[in-house]
């Protein structure tokens, strides 16, 4: 009996490694794809803008008092800086790396400067310009979540005038308007969630010139309040740097293999 399951034994250990070689080989598979996400600038987004600015202009008297002043009388040029802050709302639409985009920005600012008129001693003349507003249309290139864009379009800026007196402060004559002009720009942004941007842009405006109508304010010098005191044709270009952040929805994340 003992022999027997000897032999049994050792039948059984030559036989496995036999049997082992006939099974088939084990099927290979093939790793899953490797999900790269790409990041999709497509939807419509809100957000906030803060930043400063300078607004350079140049006066011209072209009517002094009702008496029209040819050729116009220059008085000077200043540059009226200070901070904004605002928003902007827009569109973006993805196609393979190019964006394109429609955007509206308004904007509170807080632009002042002044000089001294050149034609009136002890004269200065001062400026404001306290809010603006941007429509523009955009064109980028993506690389994933970074975005390079250009801007152009229409511009929109509200400016008030004061002319005083040097010595005492006090106003002598002022005017305000509301002036349209045109814009170009460029920003660079970046995408730091699915949702979230965050970029710097810069914005350049040609603002023109215009005929600006000023009034005697109340005070101790100047003609009765509230009457005629003349016209200036007034030249001005603003420029803008801001940083920006967004909130976008209506994309997707995008992915590829």
């Amino acid at each position: 009996m003992k022999n027997v399951l000897l032999g049994t034994i050792a039948f059984i250990a030559l036989a496995a490694p036999a049997s082992a070689a006939d099974l088939a080989a084990r099927p290979y598979v093939k790793a899953p794809p490797t999900v790269i996400p790409m990041y999709d600038w497509s939807g419509f987004y809100i957000g906030l803008n803060g930043g400063g600015g300078s607004a350079h202009q140049c006066w011209d008297v072209v009517n002094a008092g009702g008496v029209i002043v040819g050729p116009p009388v220059s008085v000077g040029c200043h540059n009226a800086t200070g901070s904004t802050v605002g928003g902007q709302i827009g569109y973006r639409w993805q196609i393979a790396n190019s964006v394109f985009g429609l955007e509206a920005q308004g904007n509170w600012s807080d632009f002042k400067g002044s000089n001294a008129n050149l034609a009136f001693a002890g004269v200065q003349d001062a400026s404001k310009l306290d809010a603006f507003g941007l429509f523009t249309g955009q064109v980028g290139y993506a690389w994933n979540n970074v975005l390079l864009y250009v801007k152009g379009g229409a511009a929109v800026v509200r400016d008030k005038y004061r002319v005083f007196d040097f010595a005492s402060g006090l106003t002598i004559d002022n005017g305000n308007e509301t002036r349209w002009g045109g814009t170009v720009g460029a920003g660079l942004e970046f995408g730091f969630a699915p949702d979230w941007s965050i970029g710097v842009e810069y914005d350049h405006l040609f603002m023109g010139h215009r005929d600006v109508d000023f009034f005697f304010s109340p005070g101790l010098v100047g003609g009765p309040p509230g009457a005629f005191a003349g016209t200036a044709r007034i030249g001005q270009d603003v420029d803008i740097g801001l940083v920006r952040v967004n909130y976008r929805w209506g994309g997707a994340v995008a992915t590829t293999y």
